[in-house]
């Protein structure tokens, strides 16, 4: 997908080979919409984008060193969620097409339904250039792709993503579907789920938009309002509603261009680094877990309390956070307010004006201690 004529061969190359010495032989955990997501949420983290960039499985990962995250969909949700799907899918999308009937006003009986998934793995995501390419120019057509696999760019590698399907309006307008199993009832989802869908959604939106651009068509036809399909009340019967993403993919965008280059992260790593998690006969990881630990520290991180609901390392960085007393432990908006004082126990030493302020601290250590001094008078 032209991701390589950015350098040189030779380049990425070394990039690639690194990236794969870093994750082991293990094989390779792809980006998907939630991982780019919350990537994007915390720029900052070089942890992360390198580990996502190498593709280490972040979850064994944790688990391993013994900080396994407080999240995740139980078997039970999972089967529940591929049996939706599966449903609104059936005979060639035909129960989204009810939906797509009433919610976008199609003034059609049929559409054209391609599974893209058909043409194997290795082709999918030439196949489903071509076939956005010939959408986009036959505009009276209206066709369902289903599993087709797009591309991104993040931080300057690859990532191939597969939104649930991408429909294809007459009047050449593209719609992204993001398929969900949490329920709306009486008319309303819960907010936090709904909001993560929305996330996940501008991701492939801003992908399908990137790929327009590169074939030479206008990437305003991907619509920013993406089909979200839930099932409703407390039956398996699928509504639809149009969830704008704008405000989602101007976010994603700004956050994307602020990342460091994955070949700028591997520069400063120290050679012979590897996070491998090869594993032995009963599939335990032969690496002692204080050894992958102490691998995972060799790069930093940027914590944040946002990062418990999306990154499987969470809690270990939070206890590393926490060792030495980082304002990470704050939240974001604490820290930046804070910028330039990374510890707490520093902060405190300003405050109380006990600690003298280094180069380029004085205007913080001034904020510090009025607010000390405001904090002794309400006390008073």
């Amino acid at each position: 997908m032209g991701g390589r004529q950015e350098r040189p061969d030779g380049d990425w190359a070394r990039t690639a080979n690194r990236l794969e010495e870093l994750r082991g032989p293990a094989p390779a955990r792809p980006h998907d919409a939630r991982a780019i997501a919350a990537l994007a949420a915390n720029p900052g983290c070089a942890r992360r984008a390198l580990l996502d960039a190498a593709g280490v499985d972040k979850d064994t990962a944790a688990r391993h060193v013994g900080f396994p995250a407080p999240f995740g969909q139980s078997q039970f949700a999972i089967t529940r969620g591929n049996a939706f799907e599966t449903l609104v899918k059936e005979n060639g999308c035909a129960e989204l097409l009810r939906l797509l009937r009433g919610l976008l006003g199609l003034p059609i009986e049929q559409v054209g339904y391609q599974d893209v998934e058909n043409v194997g793995a290795h082709l999918r995501a030439s196949h489903t250039r071509a076939l956005i390419d010939r959408a986009a120019r036959e505009t009276e057509t209206a066709v369902f792709y289903d599993h087709p696999l797009l591309s991104l760019r993040i931080a300057g590698h690859t990532s191939y993503l597969e939104p649930d399907v991408v429909a294809f309006q007459l009047g050449g307008r593209f719609h992204v579907v993001e398929i969900k199993s949490f329920a709306v009832i009486d008319g309303q989802a819960e907010p936090d789920k709904v909001a993560a869908a929305a996330r996940q959604a501008a991701v492939y939106v801003l992908a399908l938009r990137t790929l327009m651009e590169e074939l030479g068509h206008d990437p305003e036809r991907v619509s920013h309002d993406v089909v979200l399909v839930c099932p409703e009340n407390f039956a398996n019967r699928p509504v639809a509603t149009l969830v704008d993403v704008r405000r989602q993919l101007a976010v994603l965008r700004r956050q994307l261009a602020r990342m460091t280059r994955v070949d700028r992260l591997l520069e400063g790593l120290p050679p012979g680094l590897t996070f491998s998690l090869d594993p032995d006969p009963d599939g335990v990881p032969t690496r002692s877990a204080e050894e992958v630990a102490q691998a995972l520290r060799q790069v930093p991180a940027r914590y944040a309390p946002d990062c418990l609901s999306t990154c499987d390392l969470c809690m270990f960085c939070r206890d590393e956070a926490r060792a030495c007393g980082s304002t990470d432990l704050l939240g974001r908006q604490v820290r930046d307010q804070l910028g330039g004082v990374s510890g707490m126990e520093e902060a405190l030493g300003l405050a109380e004006g006990v600690r003298e302020p280094g180069e380029g601290q004085e205007e913080i250590a001034h904020l510090l201690r009025q607010a000390e001094r405001l904090r002794r008078e309400c006390v008073a």
